[in-house]
């Protein structure tokens, strides 16, 4: 029996800067099409959480940037912030639920954009699920840097 659903084994590039990390990666990408795609159409809207929904995307790589750079003076201060960036990722799949909910009635949620809303229920269910995916991403970054002991500060 051949088993060919296998991937070729590629390892991971080392991370030497914080930009080098998957998840600030992800977050990054995911933040500029909130801000691109999604912003313009909820700010016709008057969505009352516009604010929040910018500041929750453009927050999580900015914690995620913090914590690499401190993790080595401040265990726990490093961690704390990945945790912060997972509540964050949290915080955004409720914003973005919310704006589904608010903005495409049950019967449209199925597939397409609301009439007169230009609001696309394929992105926001793209969004949502990439949060999660991040969210799950960062939590296995702070379990591999749980594994750290803190430096001794001598």
């Amino acid at each position: 029996m051949m088993y060919n659903n296998f991937k070729k084994y590629t390892p991971k590039k080392p991370v030497h800067k914080f930009t080098d990390l998957d998840v600030y990666q992800q977050t990054l990408a995911l933040s500029v099409i909130i801000m691109k795609d999604l912003k313009p159409k909820l700010a016709k809207l008057e969505y009352p959480f516009l604010e929040n929904l910018i500041n929750g995307a453009t927050s999580i790589p900015l914690w995620i940037s913090e914590a690499h750079s401190v993790r080595f003076g401040d265990h726990a201060v490093g961690l704390g912030l990945l945790e912060k960036a997972m509540s964050g990722c949290n915080k955004m799949v409720v914003y973005l639920e919310q704006v589904k909910g608010v903005y495409r009635p049950a019967a449209e949620v199925a597939g397409g954009s609301k009439a007169g809303t230009g609001l696309d229920g394929d992105l926001l269910d793209d969004l949502i699920k990439r949060y999660h995916d991040v969210r799950t991403k960062i939590f296995r970054l702070s379990k591999s840097w749980q594994k750290w002991s803190p430096p001794s500060r001598s």
